[in-house]
């Protein structure tokens, strides 16, 4: 086999790996979850089981830990999560009813402009239909789910399959990888498997060390706030912590809609300042401390690159895309080094010969 045929079979593979993952997003997502948090939860197996605990029982014994600390924050989170979702409702509303009977009229006078229909209505008055009449998000998506009972199956099978899945991926891991790892070229075997310790180096620094950022950041905002008496506390809080998956984007978007919010709430008050007061401290630390010593410098993502995957797997793929945009994103940039440095040593670079298409072991230079 030549190296163009080679070639086109890997990008035929490519494909339809492609179309198969698009044709099976719907009965995927569990599975792409369980992986993830299998993943996620394999290194505290490992120490356990470093330490004479068997298998089966570290799995347990993880297994049991994540899902009673899962349980605890659901219930703990839920009921506040409901009534704030509530007023954040009320204070959209009363955001539209400022913006229109305040800020535009000031900003047409000052800019001399016409009177004209105004979008604000609109949107004053879908949120008035969709909120108000449904009670509120939960209850109003709730009705959407509930509208279809094959939905609500699926919804449910899918949920239960998480767990399920996750415990019987989490204790065979390491049996999988042997696997995978006896079915690897002998020749290339060295080059794949510093290949795959990369990609582990990049996806562990940035799946176990940055969901620990944000949700470090996301307890430190929402206690922050919650001292400054913001009502949106938790929401705000939990929302700061998620955007911080992108560097900087959570301080940004945390530190705006907080200030809103507080203005809105306390006028022009002290707890302005309280709000820059909070996400400074938040954002120091994650700069001193959160992210050298639970991230490091292995993440190696460019904060465009992390949005531009979210954004291209979301639209591709679905959710699903969203779950799995970052880590191919990270085997991408580990293989694109890889054919940087294989096309700095070819002859083409070098001399204008032709550029290798097969990488080649460092031993073997």
């Amino acid at each position: 086999m030549t190296v163009n045929v080679r070639w086109l079979w890997w990008l035929g593979g490519l494909l339809l790996l492609a179309w198969l993952l698009n044709a099976l997003s719907p009965i995927l997502m569990p599975f792409a979850i369980a992986s993830v948090l299998a993943y996620m939860g394999d290194p505290l197996a490992d120490r356990l089981e470093a330490r004479g605990v068997g298998r089966t029982m570290s799995v347990v014994l993880v297994f049991s830990g994540l899902s009673l600390f899962s349980l605890l924050m659901f219930l703990i989170t839920l009921p506040l999560l409901l009534d704030q979702m509530q007023l954040l409702v009320q204070r959209l509303y009363a955001l539209v009813g400022w913006l229109q009977e305040t800020a535009l009229p000031g900003l047409r006078g000052f800019l001399d402009l016409p009177e004209q229909a105004q979008p604000i209505d609109t949107a004053k008055e879908a949120i008035s239909k969709h909120w108000d009449a449904a009670g509120g998000i939960f209850v109003y998506v709730w009705q959407k789910i509930s509208g279809s009972s094959v939905a609500v199956m699926t919804w449910v099978a899918n949920i239960t399959l998480i767990p399920v899945v996750t415990f019987y991926l989490l204790r065979d891991w390491d049996v999988m990888m042997a696997a995978i790892r006896k079915l690897l070229p002998r020749s290339h075997e060295a080059l794949y498997v510093d290949i795959a310790r990369q990609c582990d180096e990049i996806l562990g620094a940035f799946a176990r060390g940055q969901f620990l950022v944000m949700l470090s950041l996301g307890a430190i905002y929402t206690v922050g706030l919650f001292i400054l008496g913001l009502d949106l506390a938790l929401v705000l809080g939990l929302a700061a912590g998620l955007a911080s998956i992108v560097p900087y984007l959570g301080f940004i978007v945390g530190i705006a809609a907080s200030g809103l919010a507080a203005y809105f709430q306390f006028d022009l008050s002290w707890q302005l300042l309280g709000v820059a007061v909070v996400f400074g401290i938040g954002q120091l630390l994650e700069s001193l401390y959160l992210t050298p010593s639970l991230v490091g410098d292995k993440i190696g993502l460019h904060p465009v690159m992390v949005i531009f995957a979210i954004l291209a797997g979301g639209q591709l793929f679905g959710f699903l895309g969203i779950l799995l945009a970052l880590p191919v994103a990270s085997v991408m940039k580990v293989m694109a080094g890889y054919l940087h440095d294989a096309y700095l040593r070819s002859e083409w670079y070098q001399e204008g010969g032709e550029i290798p298409l097969v990488l080649e072991d460092e031993d073997e230079d």
